[in-house]
């Protein structure tokens, strides 16, 4: 198994409002401390072929915006199955 890195670009940000976090213990709102977590879409390119990858970006990290460009590590005999790194 044979790795290799190319950029990627985040193509879609997604926030996942079905998924609340309460961060206090004790709240004046329904929304009062809460927090989401994302799932980020990118597209890379590897031998002309374009490939699709979502990660799910947990509520403590900060989350990229669309546009942005990050490192993704795929398997040379198989593009598809890729690592992105935040």
């Amino acid at each position: 198994m044979s790795a290799s890195q190319t950029i990627a670009i985040v193509t879609a940000v997604k926030e996942c409002w079905w998924l609340k976090i309460n961060t206090k213990p004790v709240r004046s709102h329904s929304l009062d401390g809460a927090v989401f977590p994302h799932i980020i879409t990118v597209k890379y390119t590897v031998n002309g072929k374009e490939y699709l990858k979502k990660k799910y970006i947990s509520y403590k990290l900060p989350c990229p915006k669309a546009g942005d460009k990050l490192t993704v590590l795929y398997d040379d005999s198989r593009p598809k199955k890729a690592k992105i790194i935040l």
